[in-house]
Order: structure tokens, then sequence, then C-alpha cells
């Protein structure tokens, strides 16, 4: 096809061109900015036709008949022409223009919080101590039994402070945190955060060498560890500089006297500390403020070694404030948490819903399935907290009378699936998901405000510019952003997927990017030259669409989409697919590579604990949800899936395991293509796949 065969339509902008240039193989700077100027022409031509016949009509209405008719016809044909012209931007508008105004009202209060903070250049244990002085008796934690009113959270952190302080902990020093969660928790951090130190919270699923680099990434000089992770700690004591401090904390129940728990005192015992001094005196922290470093929270660890995100009260603050808001939540509602508070999501989203709006919030040791709307029921939560698989595994209990004897109006969180979110509501009787979408290490969150199910949150069509987001296109392979002709990224096109980028602006702490302890790493996570030279965005790497209306949805994570067959496919789909049909069981999609095909294909790990899945069934039922492309070509069946502590399915390390049946002990099979069903993989039929003697 030549270049005069590329027909042109008049809305067509430059990005168009330039894409339809590039799919005829033919992008010469000279004739693309000759199509670029018929475009340009043509729409100018067509704009000065209108105007002319408005003008020639309101001329001949004047002459003929009076001024008065003028105008209305003026009135009338500008109608028309808004109407011909701006006809699909008005149907966004219509449809749209609740959500957004409603989301504009909600950024502006937090914009105002935020600047309140930022003049009195408040930490987090300062915005904490005027909702203590607001209502000190109230509960801020419940826990098991026990509730913690705000004062005795405070008086707890005061301790801290006090006892640190003794121990030689002063301002600019690193003292992490490796608990379980319970009230104390986030209390101590408080405490630490007071004196002006920095406090990385440790993923207490840690061990090992990924403990040993959780601590040394971060540089702490002090380790404050829950006795119950004491094995985890002296297995890499040896190994740790010999300048870091110790602490063991052994908890006890809130009002528990010291003789009820035995306790062996010695230098290293941070809860005799505590017991023999006295809280410090209130002050104003001590530390860099607002826009200071106040936690350091690990990556979840699902590609590689975890990385310390850097975490300022600003930061904290935005997080927390947008839930808050645009989740429709309030300072009465008493929120279920059994998130770990290691984790952005409920160490400072929840966390930051008792410590910025004085909400009570109801803690638990570890996530529970059966237990979760129990919880709900003994707490009288009004609001809960999810992420990753738990919606999944909650709505896979059997079903029970109390399912619906709960307070819950709203569920937060991210990672709730499509497939399971509207059977979740209609269950458990929840009037709304504020499904959220956010790196812990970003500086752009989103927020669905009014239930539209499956989407993360929303770009505004109508007003884009308030809140600078944006998903651009990237390469399928390589993940780097597509440019036009003048270096510059370009934005992805209603329903074609992009990666999420939140532009930053460093004099702007919503919208600066803090990144990690590691300079390095936090480069890689930054976009340069986005919509003009010199600017900067912070880019996710997630692989998302945004519809029509400017709802978006999540696809995958840059790197997991993988190419078979000439088509793309999304694990993400794959493996929410797989688990419907198999009752919710755990399923893990990716891709491996075969010799001498084109892309990688499709393997799946899915748990079959009671040996009692149906091979047969699986790819019967697969043939009705998935396009024979997405089908994985292997299935690994296994006992149980490595998953991360905020519920997310690792899937790095059974990549590089591949399919070959001699080094992995867990079943395999292939699906074989003539007769469509499931056959065990041994090393003969590896040897012959290999070898090209199995074609699939």
């Amino acid at each position: 096809m030549s270049n005069n065969d590329i027909n042109l339509d008049n809305n067509m902008n430059k990005t168009d061109v330039h894409d339809k240039l590039k799919q005829n193989g033919d992008i010469e700077k000279g004739q693309y900015h000759n199509l670029v100027s018929s475009v340009s022409w043509s729409k100018f031509i067509v704009m000065f036709l209108a105007a002319s016949v408005l003008v020639a009509a309101c001329t001949v209405a004047w002459v003929f008949q009076d001024w008065q008719t003028s105008l209305q016809v003026f009135a009338i044909l500008f109608v028309v022409y808004v109407i011909a012209f701006y006809w699909r931007w008005i149907w966004i508008a219509m449809r749209t223009a609740k959500r957004d105004f409603s989301a504009l009202y909600c950024y502006i209060k937090i914009l105002l919080l935020t600047r309140s903070f930022s003049k009195k250049n408040y930490s987090m244990p300062d915005i904490f101590h005027d909702v203590v002085l607001k209502h000190p008796d109230k509960a801020c934690f419940l826990f098991n039994d026990e509730t913690w009113t705000f004062k005795q959270v405070e008086d707890f952190s005061l301790r801290v402070s006090a006892a640190l302080k003794a121990k030689g902990v002063k301002r600019g020093d690193t003292v992490a945190v490796m608990t379980s969660n319970h009230p104390e928790m986030p209390a101590i951090w408080l405490g630490i955060t007071r004196i002006g130190a920095v406090s990385p919270l440790i993923n207490t699923n840690q061990t090992g060498n990924t403990l040993l680099h959780s601590i040394n990434v971060a540089k702490c000089d002090f380790v404050i560890y829950g006795s119950e992770f004491e094995q985890a700690i002296q297995e890499i004591a040896k190994e740790l500089n010999s300048s870091i401090k110790l602490f063991k904390f052994t908890r006890r129940p809130l009002n528990l006297s010291s003789d009820s728990v035995k306790v062996v005192e010695s230098s290293d015992d941070f809860t005799a500390l505590l017991e023999s001094t006295s809280p410090a005196t209130w002050s104003l922290s001590d530390g860099e403020g607002f826009n200071g470093k106040l936690l350091y929270i690990y990556t979840s660890g699902t590609t590689g070694l975890p990385k310390a995100a850097v975490i300022s009260p600003s930061r904290m603050v935005f997080m927390a404030s947008g839930v808050h808001y645009l989740g429709g939540l309030s300072s009465k509602d008493i929120i279920y948490c059994p998130m770990p508070l290691y984790h952005s999501a409920g160490g400072c989203i929840t966390i930051g819903q008792a410590f910025i709006f004085g909400c009570t919030v109801a803690l638990r040791t570890k996530f529970s399935a059966s237990a979760y709307f129990p919880d709900c029921i003994k707490y009288n939560a009004t609001a809960a907290h999810y992420i990753g698989e738990m919606c999944r595994y909650i709505l896979a209990t059997p079903p029970k009378p109390t399912d619906r004897q709960h307070k819950v109006r709203t569920v937060y969180g991210n990672g709730m699936r499509p497939t399971v979110w509207t059977d979740f509501v209609k269950r458990f009787g929840i009037k709304k998901v504020a499904e959220f979408y956010g790196a812990t290490e970003g500086n752009a969150n989103i927020v669905n405000i009014d239930n539209k199910t499956g989407a993360i949150g929303f770009i505004s069509r109508i007003i884009p510019a308030v809140y600078p987001i944006a998903i651009i296109k990237v390469d399928e392979n390589t993940g780097e952003p597509i440019r036009d002709s003048r270096g510059l990224c370009q934005v992805a096109k209603p329903n074609e997927p992009g990666v999420f980028i939140g532009k930053i602006k460093p004099n702007n702490p919503s919208r600066a990017f803090l990144g990690y302890v590691d300079k390095q790493a936090s480069e890689k996570k930054i976009v340069r030259d986005v919509f003009e030279h010199g600017d900067s965005a912070f880019i996710s790497g997630d692989i998302l669409i945004a519809d029509e209306l400017g709802y978006l949805y999540f696809r995958d994570r840059t790197g997991d989409t993988f190419r078979w067959r000439g088509e793309n496919v999304s694990t993400t789909e794959v493996e929410a697919a797989i688990s419907r049909v198999t009752d919710q069981r755990d399923a893990v999609v990716y891709g491996v590579e075969i010799p001498n095909s084109e892309g990688r294909a499709g393997m799946c790990g899915i748990v079959d604990t009671d040996n009692n899945l149906d091979l047969d069934k699986l790819v019967k039922d697969m043939s009705r949800d998935l396009p024979k492309y997405a089908r994985p070509v292997f299935l690994r069946v296994m006992s149980s899936l490595d998953m991360t502590g905020t519920f997310k399915l690792k899937k790095v390390d059974l990549q590089k395991e591949g399919f070959d049946p001699k080094t992995i002990k867990d079943k395999i099979y292939y699906l074989d293509p003539k007769l469509e069903k499931y056959i065990h993989l041994g090393p003969e039929e590896y040897d012959k796949i290999m070898s090209g003697q199995i074609r699939l």
C-alpha cells in the first residue's frame, strides 16, 4: 500500500497518522510531516467553512430581520455546531461528570489537609497528637479482647521514645521493627520517628539471606524484633555488622502485670527496658518534618529481593486521605484490618485512618478467610480492608447464616479480581467496594469511587489536567515507552493497553517521587521526556487499560504478559479464568521457552492438595473462557504455591524452573493439540518436545 492509499479521517490526530504510517513500514520524516499538514489543513478548512456559514447566517438575519433574530440564529447554529463536532465528548461528560467532580471535591480536601500539615511541618507523631487531644479515651485499636485508647497508644509510644533515647538512638538513625500485628507495632515506630529516626518495617516472613538483605539495604543501626522471630534473627546475627544493636520485644497483653509473663531480663530486652522507663514528655517530633523520611517499607519481592521504599509523612497522609475521602470513610468508622502492618496497605493506609482521622481499627495477627466476617461481627466493624487474593479465599469458604449479619458497608483494598467481585458483593451484602491502585514507592494513587465492577480507578476524560496521571504506550516485549518523532511518549487510546505513570513535580509533596533507599533502583522507575522535553514521571510497570469513559482496569505486570502464536497472553486473565473454573484454587501462570518456537508457551502452576483435580473438565471449562492461544500448554500440579505477605503469588522461581521433569518433583502435563487433553509429561516426552518430535 502506498501513502496515497492511506485514508485520513478529519478526527485523526498526529499520533494516529504516525501509527498509520508505521503500520505500513514507511515513516520517512518528510512524508510524516506532509500527512500531518494535510490533516491539520483539513481540520482548519472544516472549521473555517463552519465559521463562515455561522457568520453569513447571522448577517442575513440581521440585515433582513433585526439583531435579536441574529442572536437567536447564532445561538441555534452554535448549539448545532457543538453537537455536530463534539457530541462524543458531550456524551462522555454527561456519563462521567458526577464521578469526576465528586473526585475533584475530594481531591481538593486532600490538598487542603496536606497543605495544613505542611505549613506546620508536622511529622506523623505530631499529627497523631492532635487526634489524641480531640478524643483521648476513644478506642484506637481493638485486638483480641483488648481495647487500646488513643491516649494509651501515645503513652506507649512516648515510653518507646524515652527508652530508645536512653540507649543512644538519635535523629538520623535507622531503627528497624520486626514484630507481629498488634497495637504495639505502630506505637513502636511512632516512638522511633518522634526522636527523628527512620523506621524500616521488616516483612515478618523473611528469613536467612532475604532478612539479612533487608536489614543491610536500609543501613540499620538498631533492630527491634518480636520474641516470636528470635530464631530468624539469631540465624543471621553473626553475619550482621557488629555495630547493629538488637533489641528483643516480648509482648504482654494490655493491663497484664509484669509478673504474669516471664521475661528473662538482659541488655537487649526491650520489654524490660520499657517497663523500667518513664514515658517521655510530649514535644514536637525531632525529625525532618512533613516531607522528610518516616518509614522504609519493602516491596513484596515478587520479582527478586525486596527493595526499601521511602515513605514520608506527606506520602502517608496522601495515601490514607485518598482512601478516606474517595472511599467514603468517616472518623466514626470501625475498620477491620487483618493486613500485615509492615506493608503500605495495612501499615500506612489503614493505620493512617486511626493516626490521621481518628477511626478505630480492629487488628488481627494473621488473616483467616473463615474468620473474616465473624471478626467484623465481633468488633462491630463498619468498614474492612482486603488485599490480593483475600476475597477469593473468603468467597471459597462454605456459606453460613452469618454471612450478612455484619455491619460492614464498605470494603477497600486492591487486587480484587473482576471474576470474584460480583459474587463477593452479592453474597456478603457489601454496598461499596473502593478498589484502589498505587505502588508503595510511587507518587500516584487512584480509587474506584462509584462501584464500577472491576475498575481500579479512573482517568477523567473531561478534566484530565487536574490529576496528572496517564496511560502511555509501551513496547510489548521490552516494556519501554513508545515515542513519537519528537522523542516524547504517546498516550494510549481508549481500550489500548499501556503503562500507568504519575507525573513528578518535586516541589509538590503529593507529586514528588521519593523512590527507594537505593538510588539506582529509584532511577529505573523514572521515565523522562514524557509529554514535553525535560519533564519526568514515575513509571509503574503495570499494564492497565482505560475504557472510553476513563475507567481503568488492571491487565498485567510488564514482563508477565507474554506472546504465543502471534497473540499477547495476559497472565492475570488466564489465572482468573482457571481459578474460577476450579473452585477458586490458587493458580499462577507464566511463559516458558520451547526450542524453535516463537514466543513463550503458557504454563500454569495449580494447587491440588486433595488430588481431585479433573484435568479433562479443566480443558473443557477453559475452552469456554479462553481462546486457544491463551490456554496453558503446560500444567504443573502442586501441593502449595509461594505467596508474599500481601497475598500475591510468586512466579519468578517457577518460571526459571521451566517444565523439565528431571529437575521438578511435581507432576507435569502438556496439552496435546490433537487430543485436546493434558498428557503426563515424563523425561521421554520432554526430550521429544525439546527435539521437535512433539509439536505443541
